[in-house]
């Protein structure tokens, strides 16, 4: 049902029902072949998809689901009659956590790592939407947290275990067009805003912890279509804007098959973020030390978004089959395209390249993280966080260097530092509300 349709009479009787019956429903007794025993923070969009393709597997089980928004939880209810709901995430983990193994995290971007690390604090595996986190310092503090506790982790990369890419980062790494030189990755999408928000709030919507929807986040007014739904990702401090809705997805493909670590150096051109928003475009070029793929010492890896694009001389030999997202990988022989999603790779500027057939099976990415919890975690994830953590950290410096741009800062990742500009510093965390603190 809309959020505008819903009644405030039936929204408390909702409620009421929920918070009555969470303390007398008990788990069936687990069967002989395991069930995942499952929560989702959150309950719709991007929170739905992951539930739905979770619900595939034979072994899922849907225990509970926490949404700050109590007008978004009917299609679960429908889809899943007997799942407990919750409006703070909080007390469903105080009170579920016993009856749980896993924990999704698809909610605002701002709010992944203080729930990630409250559900991994309890012993449980998570899988995590991208961006991982906020900040360089929460996807550190997470990773490494993780590790330490050897827990089954996964980000939401889902594209990462598609045929498409599978295979460009195969080709990569057969030199099907030489050694890498140089990388130019890209995005049409916008998520900036150039304007200003409204001065004045407005009354929240009766179904909306509008407090627990901030979060980590210090109070502020609520306005209408500026944070909740969507909006979010415009806004500083707590979405992080097109490079992180779709960095993570884009940029994995050359990180992966080029085997980077973290990158030495960063430049972002402008125009810069404004207080509260992130720009409309954004052009980042991320240097990192060369590796057996590369051709030289270093290789530049470039992002672009907004309407921002690759120079003509990437371009143009690729004309019209030129993707609305992806990347282009200028080899030594030629320059290799792997468009964003389903289309197939291509090489352009090389003559009678035949595009190798080499075997890589496509991998179910929801399928796998339960496949790896049931089984006692002796295995990993494809996307766990000892790989999802340094990719995020890659994609996320780029908003850091969007703060100083047309300046090049270096980067030491092992101190997660930029040491000749220690201002650059002060965007690799932020601060908490009180009570709100996220602790490794």
């Amino acid at each position: 049902m809309p959020t505008s349709s819903i009644s405030r009479r039936r929204f408390l009787q909702a409620l009421s029902a929920s918070a009555a019956a969470a303390p007398f429903l008990s788990i069936p007794a687990r069967a002989a072949q395991p069930m995942l025993r499952h929560a989702s923070i959150g309950a719709s969009g991007q929170a739905m998809s992951d539930i739905m393709s979770f619900a595939k597997h034979p072994n899922f089980q849907l225990v509970a689901v926490a949404d700050v928004d109590l007008c978004r939880i009917e299609p679960v209810q429908q889809r899943f009659p007997s799942v407990r709901v919750y409006q703070d995430w909080r007390e469903l983990l105080d009170r579920e956590h016993k009856n749980l193994d896993s924990v999704n995290v698809a909610i605002p971007d701002h709010m992944h790592c203080l729930v990630a690390m409250s559900a991994m604090k309890r012993n449980k595996a998570v899988y995590v939407e991208k961006p991982l986190c906020n900040t360089l310092h929460e996807t550190r503090l997470l990773t490494e947290y993780a590790r330490r506790r050897g827990l089954t982790t996964q980000m939401g990369i889902q594209v990462s275990s598609t045929r498409p890419q599978l295979y460009g980062e195969a080709l990569v790494r057969s030199g099907v067009v030489g050694k890498i030189k140089e990388v130019h990755t890209f995005s049409n999408k916008s998520w900036g805003d150039d304007k200003p928000l409204e001065a004045k709030g407005e009354a929240v919507p009766a179904p909306l912890a509008w407090d627990g929807w901030l979060g980590v986040n210090a109070p502020r007014p609520f306005i209408q279509k500026a944070y909740h739904p969507g909006e979010w990702r415009r806004r500083i401090g707590f979405g992080t804007g097109t490079l992180g809705d779709m960095g993570c997805h884009i940029y994995s493909p050359p990180y992966r098959a080029l085997k980077l670590t973290s990158p030495i150096a960063v430049t972002a051109a402008g125009p810069a973020p404004t207080a509260d928003n992130w720009a409309v475009k954004a052009r980042v070029k991320l240097t990192y030390p060369g590796t057996e793929f590369t051709a030289g010492e270093t290789v530049d890896v470039w992002w672009y978004d907004g309407g921002e694009l690759p120079p003509d001389a990437i371009r143009e030999p690729v004309g019209t089959r030129f993707p609305a997202q992806g990347s282009v990988l200028v080899g030594t022989t030629g320059m290799l395209v792997l468009p964003h999603g389903s289309d197939p790779a291509f090489v352009v500027g090389a003559q009678n390249v035949t595009l190798p057939a080499i075997d890589v099976p496509e991998r179910d990415h929801y399928r796998e993280f339960i496949d790896v919890v049931l089984g006692g975690s002796k295995t990993k994830c494809s996307a766990n966080l000892d790989y999802a953590g340094p990719l995020t950290e890659a994609v996320l410096i780029g908003n850091v260097a969007a703060h100083f741009p047309g300046e090049t800062l270096a980067f030491d990742g092992k101190s997660l530092s930029f040491p000749k500009r220690r201002e650059a510093n002060e965007y690799l965390t932020r601060s908490y509300r009180k009570g709100w603190e996220v602790k490794g």
